[in-house]
């Protein structure tokens, strides 16, 4: 898919007034969300091999996340779509979007990724108990990289 092809599908979802829209195609998904504000999330997710996450601002400099001992075999985790900075909750003040301990499901909002001045609400997309929390709050996060262990149901 090329960048006129999404410009249409953006075209397309104002004229109609369509707030999300989701396409794969040739092993490539695309995911456009669209809020009140306008355009708040644009995701693409290579089935196969990652695409080259688009170039963070030169301030901001990824840091690696805690290696966790040897996880268990059984446990999924909760990846990063895009590079930008981790938050646990919707703002500062705010308890979290989730905990450890806690069930989600493939709806719940486990967390904020803010890219480009946007925030992007991160979705779960697995069932399962949150077992560990990977990337501390305030943090910069890279496209794939592990943000949460979760143990399916």
């Amino acid at each position: 898919m090329d960048i006129d092809q999404i410009k249409a599908v953006i075209a397309m979802m104002k004229e109609n007034d369509l707030t999300e829209f989701s396409m794969e195609q040739d092993g490539l998904k695309i995911r456009i969300k669209r809020g009140p504000e306008g355009f708040q999330q644009v995701v693409t997710l290579p089935a196969a091999a990652p695409v080259a996450p688009v170039a963070a601002p030169a301030a901001v400099t990824p840091a690696a996340a805690p290696a966790p001992a040897a996880p268990p075999s059984d446990v999924k985790h909760i990846s990063s779509p895009m590079v930008g900075t981790f938050y646990r909750s919707p703002a500062p003040d705010a308890p979290s979007y989730i905990e450890v301990g806690q069930a989600v499901d493939e709806e719940t909002v486990v967390c904020i990724i803010e890219a480009m001045k946007v925030m992007n609400e991160i979705k779960a997309e697995v069932k399962g108990v949150i077992t560990q929390v990977l990337v501390e709050n305030a943090k910069p996060v890279e496209f794939g990289q592990k943000l949460f262990a979760v143990k399916p149901n």
